[in-house]
């Protein structure tokens, strides 16, 4: 009776180990090299992303472990919300990693409405508030979910109530992410016409592929680009990603995509293994400033007519 009501609840039925081990080793590996770099360019808020893909390797961990043990509650649990949770992060993240580059490249007069579709100092803001509200609505389906069992009151109820939620949070994510998705690709083009005024502003530094910016000691590679190629990419992955979520839930316990597990390794983990591998790469902190704060004073005005190097606004570099 035991093992019927197991195969009934559990999506996956039987996981395969050796797949789930696969991608827990990448993930693995994913954030070793990401913390390496983290500390390497002093990237304190990549610390999200580092976050996301522990959570990541911890959740197919977890599904190791469930191929074992398919009656286990508490590993199904932990694997289905760590993996569903996971990307929702890392949309965060991408959302960070764009606003610092406009801030690196756009002059403070040039950062408009026009350009960004919205204000600059909110485009941030903005976009991960949707992310935050995405992954509240995504916590709590895939907890409601993953705790109902075909002997709960009310099961068919509380799935379907779960999903919905679920796919509310999916549906958010996508509407605001494709939005995100298409501002950063029009700004790949847009930027070019602020590239000369920036490239004037670089010292090389001796004997290093590294440059500064006027008045600052702060090295960082001068193609940044290479990190807008970046964004653009991972923002392909997390669309991919999130469409295969929606139809996921869309379907149910019973649907296509929860009884044939390669659904879940191409539409979910390779993608995301893919952005990780890509940030590792081409990590953020190299081409643009990644530290907690992004003040003021380090990211809105170019230099004056002093050389003093107390009358310049250094853009977005800074002495992290």
């Amino acid at each position: 009776m035991a093992d019927s009501l197991a195969i009934t609840y559990y999506p996956y039925f039987q996981p395969s180990a050796a797949a789930a081990g696969v991608m827990c080793g990448l993930f693995a590996i994913g954030f070793i090299v990401s913390t390496y770099e983290t500390i390497r360019y002093k990237s304190w808020i990549w610390f999200i992303m580092l976050l996301a893909i522990a959570m990541e390797s911890v959740g197919y961990g977890a599904r190791i472990a469930s191929a074992g043990h398919v009656t286990n509650r508490n590993l199904y649990i932990i694997q289905f919300c760590l993996i569903i949770l996971a990307p929702v992060l890392m949309a965060g993240i991408v959302y960070v990693a764009f606003g610092r580059i406009v801030f690196h490249v756009v002059p403070p007069e040039s950062r408009t409405v026009r350009l960004l579709w919205v204000p600059a100092r909110w485009l941030t803001p903005i976009f991960v508030g949707f992310d935050i509200f995405a992954l509240f609505l995504q916590l709590i389906g895939a907890v409601i979910i993953s705790g109902t069992q075909i002997t709960t009151p009310n099961a068919a109820h509380k799935l379907k109530m779960g999903k919905d939620i679920a796919l509310a949070g999916v549906s958010t994510q996508i509407g605001a992410f494709g939005l995100f998705t298409i501002i950063a690709a029009r700004f790949h083009f847009t930027s070019r016409r602020f590239v000369a005024d920036l490239e004037r502003r670089y010292r090389a530094v001796p004997g290093d592929k590294f440059v500064t910016l006027e008045g600052s000691e702060r090295k960082f590679k001068p193609r940044w680009r290479t990190l807008l190629y970046a964004v653009n990419f991972s923002c392909a992955m997390i669309i991919i990603r999130s469409i295969y979520r929606e139809i996921d839930f869309s379907m149910g316990k019973q649907g296509y995509t929860q009884k044939h597990e390669w659904c879940v390794y191409v539409f979910d983990a390779i993608p995301m293994i893919l952005l990780v591998i890509v940030y590792t790469i081409i990590p953020p902190g190299a081409y643009v400033t990644m530290g907690f704060r992004q003040r003021s004073k380090d990211t809105d005005a170019r230099p004056a007519v002093s050389h003093d190097t107390e009358s310049y606004a250094m853009g977005p570099i800074n002495h992290q």
